[in-house]
């Protein structure tokens, strides 16, 4: 089982990106666009992680950006330790109104012990450290330590005029 130490201690561990598909630029499906990666960790390959992207492209302010890890423990399987969300441009019941901001879902180790694989609504964090897909990115790929990333994503590399 995972501690919360643990969890975090993934999160922030340096990676490297190892494989993109699609190799360049994003798959159209179900109306999102999207693309998968797969990560080691620097500077052994002793930890297997994998990133998925998601945006949806008729509302692009509504998009999912996850970390994934594969345990080595068959009942746990791949854990998705965290999730950085787009407003989702629903009404919602919580207080906070999370759904309407960018906001960030964490895993538990309480989670994890009662059978949750997936961070739930509960534990999420508002921010407003980023408000377009593409400025997600560059905060989470600084959040979970990817030294690599220009390599696959060059156009995030490049500055706003503005």
């Amino acid at each position: 089982m995972l501690t919360d130490q643990q969890i975090r201690d993934l999160i922030a561990r340096p990676k490297e990106i190892v494989k993109k598909e699609p190799v360049r630029g994003y798959k159209e499906e179900n109306r999102h666009k999207r693309c998968d990666l797969e990560l080691e960790t620097m500077p052994s390959s002793d930890h297997k992680f994998t990133v998925f992207t998601r945006q949806n492209m008729a509302f692009i302010e509504n998009f999912s950006i996850g970390l994934r890890y594969q345990t080595n423990d068959p009942k746990l399987g791949t854990i998705t330790l965290v999730r950085y969300n787009g407003p989702h441009g629903e009404y919602s019941l919580h207080p906070d109104g999370h759904y309407a901001q960018p906001h960030i879902h964490r895993i538990t180790a309480t989670e994890i012990a009662s059978g949750n694989t997936q961070p739930q609504e509960r534990d999420r964090e508002i921010t407003n450290r980023y408000s377009t897909f593409e400025a997600a990115l560059v905060v989470f790929f600084g959040d979970i330590g990817t030294i690599n990333y220009g390599a696959y994503f060059p156009e995030l590399l490049q500055g706003s005029l503005f």
